[in-house]
Parts: structure tokens; sequence; C-alpha cells
């Protein structure tokens, strides 16, 4: 196990965030830097540039002004907006050219994007400030399942099957089947990549929540989104996931089963809008 487990990381280590990104954070782990520098980073890239103002001015954010200019989407998003979207494009321009024979990309990247969707609105439910920033959270838990559908695709597959068949999580049954799973695939890929640790944690942990430690609240909403996607996705109905939420997860979080339906169907408008904002030209739905 411990080959398959090189294997896996080996795969991951080949993998780097775009340029535009590593330059983004530079600049904001500068304790003096300005709005000005952030905007010139951004600036410099035309395609991050037009998505950013696709993103700030569509439906989704909700301004009330039309945004025209870099600069002023970065002073009404504020820093951390800003680094998150430029983050989510930049992970996903990252994988956009790789296929797999284990999973369908489109389908894959919707059910990210719900489970970001979900996230943010969850959060707002849990009065969370900042609930915006759970987009990115919810959009990056499933990650490590791009870094194995590359590295060891028949045995993804494999524990896919077998998790399908059995019903039980897929997470213990890659264990099993594979001796890694893929929660914890992601947290060494963004560790690797030096992203947030309240991402990091909320990426490995939302399986299993009651590990996260300084991020619990994080983690239990992606485990919550994470779950009614799932759920979604193989056409239970909205109650049968509620028997899979860990316990801690009621007390954490402070939500309802009944808040998580209610949000379920809030943001099923939101899903094909989103995708296409992300995805313009990376994806297409087939069929």
């Amino acid at each position: 196990m411990s080959t398959i487990w090189e294997q896996v990381t080996a795969g991951a280590k080949l993998l780097s965030l775009p340029d535009i990104y590593i330059r983004l954070r530079a600049v904001l782990d500068d304790p003096d830097f300005s709005m000005a520098d952030v905007a010139r980073v951004v600036g410099q890239d035309p395609g991050m540039t037009t998505r950013l103002l696709r993103l700030v001015n569509s439906s989704y954010f909700g301004l009330a002004a039309k945004i025209e200019t870099v600069n002023r989407a970065i002073n009404l998003l504020g820093t951390q907006q800003v680094h998150d979207l430029v983050l989510a494009t930049s992970v996903t321009d990252t994988f956009a050219g790789m296929s797999s024979d284990v999973m369908d990309m489109y389908r894959y990247w919707r059910r990210s994007v719900h489970c970001g969707v979900l996230s943010r609105s969850l959060a707002a439910k849990c009065n969370v400030l900042d609930s915006e920033r759970l987009f990115v959270a919810g959009l990056l838990r499933d990650i490590g399942h791009l870094v194995m559908y590359q590295t060891v695709p028949a045995l993804s597959l494999k524990a896919m099957e077998l998790a399908a068949k059995t019903g039980r999580p897929l997470f213990k049954v890659e264990q099993e089947v594979i001796g890694l799973d893929y929660a914890r695939v992601g947290g060494t890929l963004m560790r690797q990549w030096n992203l947030p640790k309240s991402l990091t944690q909320a990426t490995e942990f939302h399986v299993e929540p009651a590990r996260a430690s300084d991020n619990a609240l994080e983690t239990a909403i992606v485990h919550l989104a994470a779950l009614m996607v799932e759920s979604r996705d193989s056409a239970e109905s909205p109650e049968n996931w509620g028997g899979r939420v860990d316990h801690v997860v009621w007390s954490v979080t402070g939500l309802t089963p009944q808040q998580c339906i209610e949000s379920l169907k809030e943001t099923d408008q939101d899903i094909d809008r989103v995708v296409q904002l992300i995805f313009p030209d990376k994806i297409r739905a087939v069929g």
C-alpha cells in the first residue's frame, strides 16, 4: 500500500497552480500589500480579468451596479473573495485538460459546483458573515479524486463500484481497497499548494468532521453539502442522507435537516448558471 501512496503523491507533485495564483498569494502574504497591487496582478491576466468580471456581474453575486473594472471589483468584493475566485478558476484550469475513463468530467465538476453552492447557502443559514468563502471549500472538497483518477484509475473504479453495490461510504471502501482515500489525497495536495488551512481541513476531514480541530464549522458545513449532493446525484429522496450525517455536525452547525432541505431546493436554480460562469469554454454537458 505504501507503493500506491507514493504513486499517488508522485502524481500530485506534478500538478501546480497557474502563475497568476502564485503571484496573487505572494502579494496577499505581504503585510504591506495594497488593493492596487492585487488589481495589478489580476489585471495582467486577460482571461482571469474576463472571468472575474463575468462572475461579479452575474445574478449569483447580486451586486446592484454593473462592475466594469478590476479595481472596482476588488474594492467591492474584498481581497478574500478575489483570492477565492482566482483560486477556484486556477484549480479548474489546472485539471481542465484531464480526461478520465472513471468519471464523466462534466458530471464531476457539476457536482463540485453543486457542493460549493450548497456550502455557501448552509453557511449563510449558520450566520457565517463571509459565507461566500464556503463556496470554494465545497467546490474543492473532492479534488483528491482527480489525482486518483489519473494515478490509480482501476482501483478507484473498483472502489466506486463496490461502494455503490454495498451502500457503504466511498472513503471507507477506498481505505480498504486502495489503502488511502480521496479526502486524504485532497488534503495532501492542498498542503503541497500551501492553500489556507481552512480549505485543507474542510477537504481532508469532511468525511469525518469530528477530526477537524481549528475549522470545525467549515468542515461540518462541507460534510452536509457533500452528503446532500451525493444523495441528489444518486436520485435518493431528500430525507435519506440524514441518517449518514455525523452526529457532531448538528451541534456544530445548529442547523436542522429541514433547513438543509430548504437550501437544496433554493440552490437548484443556481447550479447550471454557476457551472457556465466558471467553465465557459472548458467543459460542456453531454447528451
